[in-house]
């Protein structure tokens, strides 16, 4: 069944794709048991509203998490100046469209085969005024697997940060993927780097953490002055581009 999933979410991008203005590599595809006890600890580490798979599916079983990284004329086009770039913008709409009609897709294939299967919006469900969410799809693909969280708060997996994480809760039942055993963040890991503070562009990251609401501020700014296109494009990204930890796991010596 592991097998057959990554089939469906790899050819539903690859067709996605051809309709759409950017492309995506190759899909990263990670597996939580519903029950794991690192569920229940997002409601101390991130929220107390934080919701459990079982709030989406009674009965669940599954989180099926999946990283789609940006190719990489995107990261590219988004390193320079303090504003995101157009494309950057554009990638964020698609791949949130890409998401969404994935996920129902998903939801139907499963529901094909005989497994229930439910899932959330890519994203803006969020509490506006704290800015955190009752459902981090950046930590259910931490617990599935992918990655570990960077000093920017974004997920390093094999094929870096640039990108976006879906997750979807299923009444189907196969093995956990295996948690990195180690740090992937130079910095969490030996103090090195920091290259992601460098980066932002409107001294929202520091070392001891994250201004949400600063952050935030860019992220609305940068709609603005993509108004035109056709969605909310609340993005930066800047802390995501020219550091080690862009496009795959950074080597210690970096």
């Amino acid at each position: 069944m592991k097998e057959t999933i990554k089939d469906i979410i790899e050819a539903y991008c690859a067709n996605f794709a051809e309709t759409s203005p950017i492309g995506w590599d190759r899909p990263l595809v990670g597996y939580a048991r519903a029950d794991d006890p690192l569920f229940a600890r997002l409601k101390e580490i991130v929220r107390p509203t934080h919701e459990l798979p079982q709030d989406f599916l009674a009965g669940a079983k599954m989180v099926i998490s999946y990283f789609l990284p940006f190719q990489d004329d995107v990261a590219e086009s988004n390193r320079e100046g303090r504003y995101s770039s157009r494309l950057w913008g554009i990638a964020y709409i698609e791949t949130n469209r890409l998401i969404n009609e994935m996920n129902k897709y998903l939801k139907e294939e499963l529901t094909g085969m005989g497994y229930r299967a439910a899932y959330v919006p890519a994203t803006h469900n969020f509490d506006t005024e704290t800015l955190m969410s009752d459902w981090s799809h950046r930590s259910a693909a931490y617990i599935a697997g992918l990655g570990t969280f960077g000093l920017n708060h974004m997920l390093i997996t094999e094929s870096g940060c640039c990108g976006r994480v879906g997750s979807l809760v299923t009444g189907l039942e196969v093995e956990p993927t295996r948690r990195y055993s180690r740090e992937l963040c130079l910095y969490r890991a030996a103090g090195s780097c920091g290259r992601c503070v460098e980066r932002c562009v409107n001294e929202a990251l520091y070392f001891e953490g994250l201004d949400r609401h600063r952050c935030y501020e860019m992220l609305l700014e940068n709609g603005e002055r993509l108004s035109d296109l056709e969605s909310l494009a609340d993005v930066c990204g800047k802390c995501l581009v020219d550091v080690p930890c862009s496009r795959r796991i950074p080597r210690p010596e970096e």
